[in-house]
C-alpha cells in the first residue's frame, strides 16, 4: 500500500443505520467513538487510545468495525495508520445521529 491510502470503506450513500448502531452497541467502539469525536486523526495505537489494557489484535477488531460500518476512516501512511470519524457522512446520511450518541454518553449516568 503506498502512502496516503485509504482502507476499504462503504461509500456515503451505502452507510447503513442498523450496522452503524451495531457497530456502536459495544463498549469500546463507544469509547473509540469518544476520542474521535474531536474530528482530528488519531494513532491507532492502543496506548494512544487508552485502551492499553486489551490486545492489539482485539483493538484492530474493533477498529475494523467501526471502519466496516462506516463510522472511521483510516488513513495509511508508511508503516503507520491513522483513523478520524467520518462525521460530514455520517451527518448527511443520519442527521442528528452523532450528537445524540455523544451526548447520551456524556450524560451521567441514573
Amino acid at each position: 500500500m503506498t502512502d496516503d491510502e485509504r482502507l476499504p470503506q462503504p461509500a456515503t450513500a451505502d452507510i447503513d443505520l442498523v450496522t452503524v448502531l451495531h457497530a456502536l452497541g459495544d463498549p469500546v467502539r463507544m469509547t473509540l467513538l469518544l476520542s474521535y469525536a474531536d474530528d482530528a486523526e488519531h494513532s491507532c495505537g492502543p496506548r494512544d487510545l487508552g485502551l492499553d489494557h486489551l490486545h492489539k489484535s482485539t483493538v484492530s477488531h474493533h477498529m475494523r468495525v467501526l471502519r466496516e460500518a462506516g463510522v472511521t476512516t483510516t488513513r495509511v501512511a508508511g508503516r503507520n495508520r491513522f483513523v478520524s470519524l467520518r462525521r460530514a457522512d455520517l451527518d448527511s446520511r443520519f442527521p442528528g445521529l452523532l450528537d445524540a450518541l455523544l451526548a447520551a454518553q456524556a450524560a451521567p449516568a441514573r
